[in-house]
């Protein structure tokens, strides 16, 4: 058990747990010798050469099969992260490493055109910022992202953007081209409607007001827009689900989603220290009914019930969201986002004569 630390502002966690594959751990104590703990730790960017960027994923709880993550490690620091745990693979911690030790990967606009190109190669909708948040500080400077969607744009390929950032509103001379031949859809993950709690628990990620303003600022520049309330926590943001869909569907949004809480490998830990750090006299109730949610266990792994739960508080959970969006005209038939995969050409090719 790491020694009470106070969290940097600016970060979501100040402790940095040895990762599952470590072969030796340490053990952090009070020895009764004052150390000075630095106010802030700076980010620090790393730069990879990708031997490939499309990710292929076969999970039947998410609606697409390949993916594109310009980044490893997120800026935005949300304590609940699932992504935190894959910081193990590249040797660094799931705490404090994910947020500040990232890794960009600069050659991504060249891979992601060559695999466009090889033959056979068959176009599905690409989700792009999946594990890790693409419009993520850094993203000002590195512009990844942008490149990727000015190559998705000159391929006609269809593609998928999952955001908490406001940045995304930079990229709209390629989002409004894109949706004009229903080539993109956006889905902005809304968590709270408490600027407070935003911080302690999304410290760099887009206050809610300025993610509801990008829902309205696609909206009426005609880009598909949708809300994910993820994730959604008992006792902390559950309250809140019903005002986060009215004020989504009030700024544009036509479809919605909801992820109840994941605690993924050592995001249990990282959480739970949270919850110690920011709501003590709620912190068991909480992780009591996580539990209760997860089959007795922090985190249930198994398709089906992952992003859902099970149990009395997630099945209530399921039925506040289903008559929410009911009342607000969420999911409708008449609103499918579906994207056109049939434009796909890759630039320079002889087009068929058939």
């Amino acid at each position: 058990m790491y020694p009470p630390v106070s969290t940097p502002r600016g970060r979501g966690t100040a402790i940095n747990p040895d990762n599952r594959f470590a072969p030796t751990r340490s053990e952090a104590c009070d020895d009764g010798w004052e150390q000075d703990v630095p106010p802030t730790r700076a980010t620090e960017v790393r730069f990879e050469t990708a031997k490939s960027v499309l990710t292929r994923n076969q999970s039947p709880d998410v609606g697409f099969d390949r993916s594109v993550n310009p980044y490893r490690g997120c800026e935005h620091g949300c304590i609940y992260c699932f992504a935190r745990p894959s910081h193990a693979y590249w040797d660094m911690s799931p705490g404090i490493d994910f947020e500040t030790r990232l890794i960009a990967k600069t050659n991504l606009a060249e891979r992601l055109e060559q695999e466009l190109s090889k033959p056979g190669y068959v176009p599905q909708p690409i989700a792009l910022g999946v594990n890790t948040d693409a419009y993520q500080p850094i993203e000002r400077e590195q512009q990844l992202t942008r490149q990727a969607l000015e190559i998705l744009l000159r391929f006609k390929h269809p593609v998928h953007i999952i955001t908490k950032g406001s940045l995304v509103l930079r990229d709209m001379d390629l989002l409004v081209p894109l949706a004009e031949q229903r080539l993109v859809s956006v889905s902005v993950s809304l968590t709270t409607m408490d600027d407070e709690l935003k911080r302690i628990m999304e410290p760099r990620a887009a206050s809610p007001s300025a993610r509801l303003r990008v829902l309205r600022t696609l909206h009426e520049a005609g880009v598909p827009v949708s809300v994910m309330c993820a994730p959604m926590i008992p006792m902390i943001n559950d309250m809140e689900l019903e005002r986060m869909l009215e004020a989504a569907r009030e700024a544009g949004a036509r479809s919605a989603g909801y992820v109840l809480l994941r605690l993924p490998h050592e995001v249990a830990t990282l959480f739970d220290e949270w919850l110690q750090e920011h709501f003590p006299q709620r912190a068991g109730h909480v992780m009591s009914l996580v539990r209760q949610s997860r089959g007795g266990k922090d985190y249930d792994s198994r398709f089906g019930s992952r992003m859902r739960g099970e149990g009395q508080f997630a099945q209530l959970l399921a039925q506040r969201f289903q008559l929410a969006c009911k009342r607000l005209g969420y999911n409708r038939r008449d609103q499918n986002y579906g994207l056109d995969c049939t434009r796909f050409v890759v630039p320079g090719s002889q087009m068929s004569l058939l």
